[in-house]
Parts: C-alpha cells; sequence; structure tokens
C-alpha cells in the first residue's frame, strides 16, 4: 500500500511543480503583456501629442458652426512698434492667421482669455500671430509691458492710442473686441465680448486648412465687421420695417445711412444701431423716420421763421 501512496504524492509532488511553473509562465506572461500595453500606451500617447497640432478632439452633440464674412474686406494697413520695439505692419500678415484683439489691462474679461490666446500663439506658432491692441488710457507703455510680462503674454501689444487703430477699424463697442484675419489679410469675422476659446481655434485651423469638427458658413458683412458697410444691410437691430413698401423701406434705409445719430457717437444712425443696438436715441430716430415715411411727410430740420 506504500507504493501507491509514494507514486500518489510523487504525481502530487509533479503536478504542483507544473502547477507552479506554468502559473510563473502566466504571470511572466502577463506581467510582459501589461508592459507592451504601457509600452503601446505610452507611444499611443506620444502619437497623439505629435499630432495634436493636425487633429482637433471632436465635439459632443451636434457640430458647432462657424462662419466668415464672404466679402472680406482688406485688414486697415498700419505701422507700429510693439513695446518690444518690433515693427507690426499688415505686409507681415500675409501667409499667416492673425487675432487682433481691443483689450486693456483694467478688463476683467479681457484678461480672462489671455491664457487661452498665449496657449493658441504656441501651439500655431509661426503660422498664427496674435496682437494685442491696449487700449488702456491711464497706463503707460511701461505698465502694460510690465503687465504684459507678469501675465506671460508671449505675443505683440501696441499701443492703442498712439495709433488710433480702433478708429481705423470703424470704432471698438466694448472690450475685448477681437478680429480674425485670414492668410490673404483679409478681415473675415468680428467678435465683441469674451468667447469660448474653443471657436477661436476652430475659425484659426479652419482658415489654416487643418481638419477641423465643425459647420463652415459665409455670411455677406452688411456692418457685422466694417461699419462702413451698413448700406449693404436690409435689417438693422431694433428697427421695425413692417408695414413699409420695398420702396418706402429703400427710403428708410437711405436716410438711416445718411443721418448722423445724435447720441454723440458721431455715427450714422443706421451705424449707431448695429454698433450699439441698446442705443435709445438711435431706435428713436430710427422709428421716427419710419413714421415721417409712412405718413408720406418729412419733418423739415430748418429753424421756422417768426
Amino acid at each position: 500500500m506504500k507504493k501507491p501512496v509514494t507514486i500518489v504524492l510523487a504525481l502530487a509532488a509533479v503536478a504542483g511543480a507544473a502547477g507552479l511553473l506554468i502559473g510563473i509562465s502566466v504571470a511572466r506572461a502577463r506581467r510582459g503583456a501589461a508592459i507592451k500595453s504601457v509600452s503601446a500606451s505610452n507611444s499611443e500617447s506620444a502619437a497623439d501629442a505629435s499630432q495634436q497640432d493636425e487633429e482637433q478632439p471632436a465635439p459632443s452633440g451636434n457640430l458647432p458652426v462657424i462662419r466668415f464674412a464672404k466679402n472680406p474686406l482688406p485688414a486697415p494697413p498700419f505701422l507700429a512698434n510693439d513695446l518690444n520695439g518690433k515693427i507690426i505692419t499688415t505686409a507681415d500678415w500675409q501667409g499667416k492667421v492673425t487675432i487682433l484683439v481691443f483689450w486693456a489691462t483694467w478688463c476683467p474679461p479681457c484678461r480672462e482669455e489671455i491664457p487661452d490666446l498665449i496657449r493658441l500663439q504656441n501651439r500655431y506658432k509661426d503660422r498664427l500671430q496674435v496682437i494685442g491692441v491696449s487700449e488702456d488710457d491711464d497706463a503707460s507703455p511701461q505698465e502694460v509691458a510690465a503687465f504684459a510680462k507678469q501675465a506671460g503674454i508671449n505675443y505683440s501689444i501696441v499701443m492703442g492710442r498712439e495709433q488710433t487703430l480702433a478708429e481705423r477699424y470703424g470704432g471698438i463697442p466694448a472690450l475685448p473686441t477681437t478680429y480674425l484675419i485670414d492668410r490673404e489679410g483679409r478681415v473675415v469675422q468680428k467678435h465683441i465680448g469674451l468667447r469660448p476659446p474653443e471657436l477661436y481655434e476652430t475659425e484659426v485651423r479652419s482658415l489654416l486648412g487643418m481638419p477641423v469638427h465643425a459647420t463652415v458658413e459665409t455670411f455677406e458683412d452688411t456692418g457685422q465687421i466694417f461699419l462702413k458697410n451698413a448700406s449693404l444691410a436690409t435689417t438693422l437691430p431694433g428697427v421695425d420695417f413692417t408695414g413699409l413698401t420695398p420702396e418706402q423701406k429703400k427710403a428708410v434705409l437711405k436716410r438711416l445711412n445718411e443721418e448722423t445719430c445724435t447720441c454723440g457717437c458721431k455715427l450714422t444712425i443706421a451705424q449707431c444701431r448695429l454698433n450699439d443696438d441698446s442705443c435709445p436715441t438711435s431706435k428713436k430716430l430710427a422709428a421716427a423716420i419710419i413714421k415721417e415715411v409712412l405718413s408720406g411727410s418729412k419733418a423739415s430740420s430748418a429753424p421756422t421763421n417768426n
């Protein structure tokens, strides 16, 4: 009876050893697979990092829409020195996408978007140039430069009041106001106020001919970008053309583009409505003109002689 027991014990020992060897092999195989998996993951991460300049994360839900002017005008030319003494000129914008942002150090939304602009300038390097136009009236160039250094700004800044750049662009209704300029030096979009950084990146990529997860549409600039295009507008914010015949509407629009708003903006009534749709003066003047045209009479602005 001892031999069978011995044989059984021996077989058990062999099976145990085999199991141990199998276990070690499996463990080694799993460890090797894990190492390969980590290595592959690292390679994929590296590949993703190397391709992040060419790919854009797909948004969740419906595709966003970006819009560019189909009748873009050339960017108003200017020649200026930035805070570091570098000459900034529109002639250097050819072949690059340009973000021209009017801002000020005292403006909270302006300060909020600075890190996003820094990131864009870093990511797209020589294909993009961000230019900040400081509208600081009470700060010296040295003070603005100190602020820029502290904020880590890596793009050019020029002083707006010294170059009257805001006037060349038709006036700045609010800060920040951002103009997007394509590689041919044409202004294709204008944004007033703080916008999501994803919007600017998608617009930049589209203008650079890079892949984007967005629907690209075009629109006719009727004053949305340049106020001098207000004469092309057939509708104006807060102006009710209901009840006018086509000829009457044409007459109203003509007067709105000829007569100056009395709010002090020095713009036409139409331009004022486009520039500031909350202006009660231009809204009242527009309503009065429509009433006059509907009644078939025009109030004379000449003083009466007693």
